[in-house]
């Protein structure tokens, strides 16, 4: 049997396929920098990995170029290594920072990449000590956590389906809020009064960052880690919730252009979202970012 019977028969076998695993998509929990040398160019090179949102893929960004880490993208003939290019913009080397990232489970992430000079249009990933370790050890110290997601699916009326997820407060815990329909009336009693919200524990922290310094138990909701809601009772059992759907649709007014509205007629769903993840969808929406742009291309 020909090689290319071989790998067609194993492709229409039920044993292979590319189907979703369907476990909730994950991304780097914090920002992962590295700086080395290239095996093959010796050059010094500088990777930085960060959060993505689900959905968005692996992507490197060289010189504010988008390169996706797909098969479309992959240089043919490169001796000795892996290489994606577009647009004339080429990223060397990255077979083992990419093995690392999808063996330990990271399905989104964008990599900034630079090299010491700025005239170059090709990079090199660096090597380190020959293997996929130094990455392993890194994505292990950031650690993992869920990729936020955030769609538009076409539909006749407004409808907004919200999702947050807090593990580290069993009171708040895993919410949703759907809302089949959305008009003035369903907003004042549903929505707009529900409070802003946040984690007694990580008070302190944000106020030595120079934030809610106008906070407290009038202002919103405190729920503890260990003791759960520290000024009820909610006005909702998923308040919480509820007032992401509140932050929403303040985030989508950013739409409204000459007196049109800017909540989407659309079924909107969103999961472990926040004020940087509505900006994002808008900006894609209106095309005005060039890597939102190429990321819904």
């Amino acid at each position: 049997m020909s090689v290319a019977a071989a790998f067609k028969s194993l492709k229409s076998s039920a044993v292979f396929s590319w189907k979703p695993t369907g476990k909730l998509q994950k991304t780097v929990a914090n920002c992962i920098e590295r700086t080395g040398q290239g095996l093959h160019s010796g050059d010094i090179s500088t990777v930085r990995i960060l959060p993505e949102a689900a959905r968005a893929g692996r992507y490197f960004i060289f010189r504010s170029n988008v390169i996706r880490a797909s098969l479309d993208n992959v240089v043919r003939d490169t001796p000795l290594c892996t290489a994606l290019s577009k647009d004339g913009y080429i990223v060397r080397t990255v077979e083992h920072l990419l093995s690392a990232l999808e063996a330990c489970g990271v399905d989104n992430c964008r990599i900034e990449i630079g090299g010491s000079n700025d005239c170059d249009r090709s990079v090199e990933v660096p090597i380190f000590d020959g293997s996929a370790r130094e990455w392993v050890e890194a994505i292990n110290q950031s650690g993992l956590k869920v990729a936020v997601d955030l769609l538009a699916i076409p539909y006749p009326k407004v409808c907004i389906t919200y999702g947050i997820d807090y593990p580290q407060a069993p009171a708040i815990g895993c919410q949703w809020f759907s809302s089949s329909m959305f008009n003035e009336s369903i907003y004042s009693s549903s929505i707009g009064p529900s409070r802003t919200f946040c984690i007694y524990e990580e008070v302190e922290h944000m106020r030595n960052l120079g934030l809610i310094k106008g906070g407290s138990a009038e202002t919103a909701i405190v729920c503890s880690m260990n003791k759960g809601w520290m000024n009820p009772p909610l006005r909702y059992d998923n308040e919480p919730c509820r007032h992401k759907v509140l932050d929403l649709i303040g985030d989508f007014s950013l739409l409204a252009q000459e007196g049109s509205q800017g909540l989407l007629v659309a079924h909107i769903v969103a999961y472990k979202g926040g004020h940087s993840l509505h900006a994002e969808f808008v900006r894609r929406l209106v095309g005005n970012d060039a890597v939102s742009e190429e990321l819904t291309a």
